[in-house]
């Protein structure tokens, strides 16, 4: 049975109902329907000088069952496009193109064509009555006018019904910051060690080991770099006011060179052995100074032994000395441990901006996340828009990703559990803890067992992916797959949770423990510049000092 007949005999269950305000607007000239969508609680972490991120819609009408068009076309703003139908089990086959024109430029851009590479989650979340076929999101930046064009070819002989155009606004929320604030959320569902939040100001800059740099077309990045560089200064600050003890666990050991020095000095100024070896038996301190009492009586009538008696004489100095610094010495002698001991247990956390901080609408979630038993894999994807973005809206970005995600695709959140962008800042995916086997919807078949990392841009064709963003994909899938003891430069075996194109419901599909999207299912993500990048981070992610393996 083909995988549209299954999908078409599942029942389609309603699963939740998502309360949100919309207004309808009709736009002028078009006789068409524009749909403006935006979150009810207004809980996006921002200031209330905020604009909501919306969704418009345009019917893409016409008497021709197998082409579509829209011609130019005046709109209210927007950022990311794509296209949707009706019914999320017919899978079409054909093209669609769009071209947009930029809301400052005012100039129109060339023809793009949209990836159809998406799929629903296998689950009840992708059996909602409110779930439609869509096309991938592409962000264009901002826009207020749009023409396009579909054509059904192959084995359709029409387009789907009820076609439509989806635009997304991602609105302007306060909250949303690229690189620097970082999220360790907890969530309900199975419990994984809390890995401490990293101050680190970049996700790759820590590592041990690196990608290979491939000049790119990333000489953009280090434009933004510096921009955003500003913003983690505070956090080395802030972790130092927070207490060391606090954060004495695998984090601190950007701070524990801190410490290092200071212990060193304490313990040298008596520069004798004997003070070295005092502090090495604290406990026997007490016990000390009794015989150091009795060789200093001994050797003040033995004017012989007057070079040694500032010795024992100093003694009783050092020793109200080494009381105190007793405490700095355990500090140093307990540092090794926690770094050697509970790093297996508790793997440091990179740094990872939350949903709060890019400016999540929290009110278009309706339902809680659900949970794995495990990671088993880590599939890389890419988002397949542009890649002149500026890093500073790589927040915005993901905003209008949840928003498709939310109101075109009918998903309950942002199918992506992680996101990462050319300069390597790291952004919490769909919610319920980034420390937590949280369900996504990003790879069809192998959502039951996998995390999914979105690298932000379009590495099919010609983008290059950055030596930054390589290395943070490689740390994060390290730091994931070690929560739950997974060597990222292994194999694994996962039986297919449906037909993907590649492999058939209940087939055995070994793959990679950190794979791209094709591996898994019949697409072209992640782009063949990044599926070409993945033996190297790979490499990168088995000697990341964010894994045990």
């Amino acid at each position: 049975m083909s995988p549209r007949e299954i999908r078409a005999r599942r029942s389609r269950v309603p699963k939740r109902t998502i309360w949100l305000a919309a207004g309808i607007v009709v736009l002028a000239g078009t006789g068409v329907t524009a749909v403006s969508v935006t979150g009810g609680s207004g809980d996006t972490g921002a200031d209330d000088a905020s604009r909501p991120a919306q969704a418009h819609t345009l019917a893409l009408d016409g008497k021709d069952p197998k082409r579509r068009e829209l011609p130019r076309t005046d709109t209210q703003l927007f950022s990311l496009v794509g296209v949707s139908w009706e019914d999320d089990a017919d899978d079409f086959e054909g093209t669609a193109q769009i071209r947009t024109r930029g809301a400052e430029s005012g100039t129109w851009t060339d023809w793009r064509d949209l990836d159809f590479g998406i799929r629903a989650p296998e689950t009840e979340e992708g059996d909602a009555s409110r779930v439609r076929g869509a096309s991938e999101p592409l962000w264009v930046g901002p826009s207020d006018a749009v023409e396009a064009r579909v054509v059904a070819d192959g084995k359709e002989t029409a387009v789907p019904d009820a076609l439509r155009l989806d635009m997304i606004d991602p609105g302007d929320e306060k909250g949303g910051k690229g690189r620097g604030g970082s999220s360790n959320k907890g969530g309900n569902g199975k419990g994984h060690g809390k890995g401490e939040p990293s101050a680190e100001p970049g996700t790759g800059e820590s590592a041990s080991a690196t990608v290979s740099a491939t000049p790119s077309g990333g000489d953009a990045e280090p434009t933004t770099a510096p921009e955003q560089s500003a913003e983690p200064t505070p956090d080395p600050t802030a972790a130092p006011t927070t207490g060391q003890p606090a954060t004495s666990d695998t984090p601190a050991p950007s701070e524990e060179p801190v410490q290092e020095p200071t212990a060193e000095p304490s313990v040298p100024t008596p520069s004798e052995e004997p003070t070295t070896t005092a502090p090495s038996t604290p406990n026997e301190q007490p016990t000390a100074p009794a015989p150091s009492a009795d060789p200093t009586q001994e050797p003040t009538p033995e004017p012989t032994e007057d070079p040694a008696t500032p010795a024992p004489s100093e003694k009783p100095a050092s020793e109200p000395t080494v009381a105190p610094t007793a405490e700095p010495t355990t500090e140093p002698s307990a540092q090794p441990e926690p770094t050697g001991s509970t790093s297996p247990a508790v793997p440091a956390t990179p740094a990872i901006v939350s949903r709060a901080e890019w400016g999540a609408d929290e009110s278009l979630v309706a339902d809680p996340p659900s949970y794995l038993d495990k990671v088993d894999a880590v599939f890389v994807h890419h988002t397949a828009g542009t890649n002149a973005y500026d890093c500073a809206e790589s927040p915005a970005v993901i905003r209008a990703i949840l928003t498709y995600h939310v109101t075109t695709n009918g998903w309950n959140d942002i199918g992506y559990n992680f996101f990462v962008d050319k300069c390597g800042t790291v952004f919490e995916g769909r919610a319920g803890g980034v420390d937590k086997p949280v369900r996504g919807a990003h790879t069809y078949g192998f959502n039951g067992y996998s995390a999914g990392v979105s690298l932000l841009g379009d590495y099919e064709n010609g983008g290059t992916p950055s030596t930054a963003a390589k290395q943070a994909i490689a740390d994060l899938a390290a730091w994931k797959l070690n929560l739950d003891g997974v060597d990222p430069a292994a194999e694994v075996t996962l039986t297919a949770a449906g037909d993907t194109g590649v492999y058939e419901t209940g087939e055995k599909a070994t793959l990679h423990t950190i794979s791209g999207h094709r591996d898994g299912y019949a697409t072209l993500c992640p782009g063949q510049a990044l599926y070409d990048a993945l033996p190297a981070i790979r490499t990168a992610a088995g000697a990341s000092p964010f894994t045990t393996r």
